[in-house]
């Protein structure tokens, strides 16, 4: 065991994604309640900061705009910037008139390396194996495996902290059907997610089939639809949603991922916080429209010499089954919803847009559990500072970011409230308005204001219309 600290954190950070890589930029250089400034460490077992690599195709853009950074909606002058960034990259004036709104989604992983190179208190190679609380101490403790350059055990150790932000992130989503092929190595089904690592097995297959109607799949059909020869195509694209539907992205449906709504969501009843995330796909499951029109113009401009491209795209479809076909093929067993029909194709390899799902808890928690409140279905209770329920006995918080959709609503993995969240944590975390946040986000008022005296008028002081002649 290595030597432990002889001050406990203010704050120690468990996943270095964008939410706590934000925290630890916001934090930097706070005062702490009482003397000095917040102490803070943030964990993280990769190498170093990698965004979605998988998915950092040519081109692809980020959904939301360039203000969306790790600070800026919080902090407009934090050094932590993209927009400093770009000054600090002598890129200034190219950007400004590219005239970008949307930039690219390599170029917002390199931003976040950026920060993470130069900020301190970030402990990449740090396998965080457990948390518990120190009744005699009044503090959480951390232990973590440090490991080596090929992932191996190095040492151990333990730190010791007041309060924790879980941003461990979500893990990419297999539909059971499909996981023994994707675990079989002979077989090509690959995540999205690992789609760059695998692009140029995909492509020398003959015919390959995308399962998934979200941006990735979008982006990853639109790719290989690009990279393969006219008349050639051998492509099919499936999904469940009923349509390849266009991500909602009209003023007012942004405000969907406001602070403003985000309380309105948190104050619902747990039954129907349940009934409406499922019904808001559109909100983050949707294809940006620009990519609905790349697709729609690469499949016409195929056309112009006469013929369809040999693509099919078809939504409304559930993959039962599936199975391998010899050693190479794979056969995919259908259902369509609407038609409530059944069919099957075999393919050459299969590139799964499934999305993602956060990380259960429970591992990393287990020496918490005892103390978690949690709700009828078993999820941790998060209120609405971020801070999941705990037993009084514990006089730390645990702050969660982008595992809170249960309590919190649509906006939980989206990048644009992520410095709004963590000037909230920090906020309570010092008990001071060290950002101060507006108090109205939105034109929308999503629910009807309770007054007092709203209440029709007695029939009594109701005045007969009379009739004039």
């Amino acid at each position: 065991m290595t030597a432990q600290p002889e001050a406990p954190h203010d704050l120690v950070g468990i996943g270095i994604g964008p939410f706590n890589l934000s925290l630890a930029a916001l934090a930097q250089g706070l005062p702490r309640q009482g003397t000095g400034e917040l102490a803070t460490a943030f964990y993280d077992q990769r190498r170093d900061f990698r965004w979605h690599p998988g998915l950092l195709i040519d081109g692809a853009t980020l959904q939301v705009p360039f203000l969306a950074d790790l600070v800026t909606l919080a902090d407009p002058t934090s050094p932590w910037s993209f927009l400093n960034y770009l000054r600090h990259k002598e890129r200034m004036f190219p950007f400004y008139f590219a005239e970008r709104f949307h930039i690219q989604r390599a170029e917002y992983d390199a931003y976040c390396r950026w920060v993470a190179g130069r900020l301190p208190g970030l402990h990449f190679g740090h396998q965080v194996d457990a948390v518990r609380w120190n009744p005699e101490r009044d503090l959480f403790e951390v232990d973590f495996t440090q490991l080596d350059a090929d992932g191996e055990a190095e040492a151990l150790g333990r730190t010791y902290t007041r309060n924790l932000a879980l941003g461990i992130g979500t893990a990419p989503h297999v539909p059971e059907p499909l996981r023994p092929l994707a675990q079989a190595p002979t077989v090509p089904v690959i995540h999205s997610c690992d789609y760059l690592d695998n692009r140029e097995r995909i492509l020398g297959a003959e015919h390959v089939t995308v399962i998934g109607s979200g941006q990735s799949g979008a982006e990853v059909f639109l790719d290989l639809l690009r990279a393969r020869p006219a008349g050639r195509e051998r492509l099919t694209w499936l999904a469940r949603t009923p349509s390849f539907a266009p991500m909602e992205y009209s003023k007012l449906g942004l405000e969907h991922f406001t602070p403003d709504y985000t309380r309105y969501f948190h104050a619902l009843p747990e039954p129907v916080r349940d009934r409406l995330v499922p019904a808001q796909w559109q909100l983050h499951k949707g294809i940006d429209a620009d990519t609905i029109a790349a697709i729609h113009e690469e499949l016409y401009r195929r056309t112009l010499d006469g013929g369809w491209p040999d693509a099919v795209l078809t939504p409304g479809v559930s993959v039962r089954t599936a199975g391998r076909v010899a050693t190479t093929k794979v056969e995919l067993h259908l259902e369509h919803t609407q038609q409530g029909t059944r069919s099957r194709i075999t393919t050459d390899a299969v590139v799964l847009a499934t999305g993602y799902r956060e990380r259960p808890l429970t591992s990393l928690l287990a020496g918490l559990d005892p103390y978690l409140r949690k709700d009828s279905s078993g999820r941790p209770r998060i209120d609405d500072r971020y801070r999941m329920l705990l037993d009084p006995s514990i006089t730390g918080s645990v702050y969660i970011q982008n595992g809170e959709r249960h309590t919190h609503g649509v906006g939980a993995p989206d990048l644009g409230l992520a410095a709004w969240r963590s000037a909230a944590i920090l906020n309570t975390l010092t008990g001071k308005e060290a950002y101060p946040q507006p108090a109205r986000t939105a034109f929308t008022t999503f629910g009807l204001e309770q007054r007092e005296h709203a209440r029709p008028h007695p029939a009594s002081e109701l005045l007969p219309l009379v009739e004039h002649p």
